[in-house]
């Protein structure tokens, strides 16, 4: 199947490792050019190297730090989306969870939630310039159902779910989709579930004793997933929230 990706200008905040990195291949295999973020010049490095091997596309990746604020984080989009020759798509995964921020609230807020803002209020110009403009926000299982307790992370991933769906109707007149897909315990190295499992055992084993599938996901499948709602393959898609969590959440939804 042709996802339509040949070309597209991919923007995505992170992606030097884990979920970000995994899609980011998937989209430079596809033929789409890309640019990323990292806080360290090592992973920036690796990811670069990986990405290109994917892939002939252009890509794009500096060191920068969303700490260092609003204003200097819109800079960077402005700047990729300069050194691409535009934006198609963009993905949004920088979370608190990758600094181990979980239960920061003001961190999550400015990470998860304000980082999704900002992004959107200046690229969207430039989406709305695509004929093929599209969102992804990266949410959470943990934002649909309780899970291991209250904390910054599940209720600001609940709330991006929110932005992103009344999103999607403030930006379809100008063309542009805008989707959530929430991973469930997705286990790839370096990741959060291989922390767990060496620092709580407990939590890791009852987690998986839960799966109906008798394993965890890994990065690769929940990036066939990103990249695939993020693409023009599926043009009437949009205000969506796609679930790929091996059936562990047990809500139901109509």
């Amino acid at each position: 199947m042709d996802l339509g990706l040949k070309g597209k200008k991919v923007i995505m905040n992170g992606g030097a490792h884990g979920l970000g990195l995994a899609s980011l291949k998937l989209f430079a295999a596809e033929g789409a050019d890309v640019a990323f973020f990292s806080r360290k010049e090592d992973k920036i490095e690796a990811a670069k190297a990986a990405i290109d091997a994917a892939g002939p596309g252009k890509v794009f990746a500096e060191v920068f730090d969303m700490n260092d604020g609003a204003d200097a984080y819109k800079s960077w989009l402005e700047k990729a989306a300069k050194e691409l020759g535009g934006c198609d798509i963009f993905i949004h995964t920088a979370s608190s969870s990758g600094t181990g921020g979980t239960g920061d609230w003001q961190a999550t807020l400015d990470m998860d939630i304000m980082g999704a803002v900002n992004a959107v209020e200046t690229l969207t110009p430039m989406l709305a310039e695509s004929d093929t403009g599209s969102i992804v926000f990266m949410s959470s299982t943990a934002a649909l159902e309780t899970f291991i307790a209250p904390q910054a992370f599940n209720a600001m991933k609940a709330a991006l779910i929110t932005y992103g769906s009344q999103l999607s109707q403030a930006l379809a007149p100008q063309g542009i989709r805008v989707n959530t897909v929430s991973p469930g315990a997705i286990y790839y190295e370096g990741g959060n579930w291989e922390a767990i499992k060496g620092m709580m055992p407990e939590l890791y084993e009852g987690t998986l004793a839960k799966m109906p599938m008798g394993r965890f996901g890994n990065d690769e499948e929940v990036a066939k997933a990103i990249v695939f709602v993020a693409s023009p393959a599926v043009p009437y898609m949009t205000g969506a929230n796609v679930v790929v969590d091996g059936g562990f959440t047990q809500r139901v939804q109509f």
